[in-house]
Order: structure tokens, then C-alpha cells, then sequence
């Protein structure tokens, strides 16, 4: 079987956005503009409302590329793109808006705040 590079990146993202109820820690994808050098969408599974979200950036961090650590400015505030119930759905969402927008991936691993603290 030939190798399908499309299925094997539908693969990836759609494994980026786990979410492991035991550990409390899921994965949240984001989509970086390379040239202004900031996040654009941000990918996670919500697992109060068991769905997929993206989120569109629309304000982000003073960014100082001197005091770098990650290479892009981090959203600060967001407003919902679009929700989805399948992995699959989700996957050919970001996608769509990586290639059309020439974005690259970044994934985080987000842990839930304990809630005794």
C-alpha cells in the first residue's frame, strides 16, 4: 500500500486533540501565521460539552522576539470558530484552514487547574 500523506496528517492532528479524563490533560493544537509570527486557531476537545472546538485569535500578547521562547505570540483572547462532535470533522476543519491561510501546527498540552488548590 502506498504511503497517504493526507491520512497520516488527519491521523496526527486528530491524536494531537485527546483528552485523558484519568489525568485531567488534553492536547490543544494551534495554528501559527509564520510571518506575524502568532497563533490565528486554537484546536481542543471540550470534554464539559464533549466536542471539538477551534477558536479564532483575536488578541494576543505583546510579543518581544528577544525574550523568545516559543517563536509566535500566544492569543489572549478568542471568539468560537466552529464546534464539532467527530475527531474527523474536526481534523478536515483545521486543515482546510491551514492550507489555505499557510498556517503551521503547534501543539500544547493543556493540564485541568485542581480544584482543591
Amino acid at each position: 500500500m502506498a504511503f497517504d500523506s493526507d491520512t497520516f496528517t488527519r491521523r496526527l492532528l486528530g491524536e494531537a486533540l485527546f483528552y485523558d479524563e484519568e489525568y485531567g490533560v488534553g492536547g490543544t493544537l494551534s495554528l501559527v501565521d509564520p510571518q506575524e509570527r502568532k497563533e490565528k486557531y486554537l484546536a481542543a476537545f471540550i470534554p464539559e460539552d464533549d466536542q471539538f472546538v477551534i477558536e479564532e485569535a483575536t488578541e494576543w500578547e505583546d510579543y518581544d522576539e528577544a525574550d523568545d521562547e516559543i517563536g509566535y505570540a500566544l492569543a489572549v483572547d478568542s471568539r468560537e470558530h466552529g464546534s464539532y462532535d467527530e475527531v474527523e470533522q474536526i481534523t478536515d476543519a483545521l486543515l482546510t484552514l491551514a492550507r489555505e491561510q499557510g498556517l503551521e501546527p503547534s501543539l500544547t498540552l493543556r493540564y485541568e487547574e485542581d480544584e482543591d488548590e
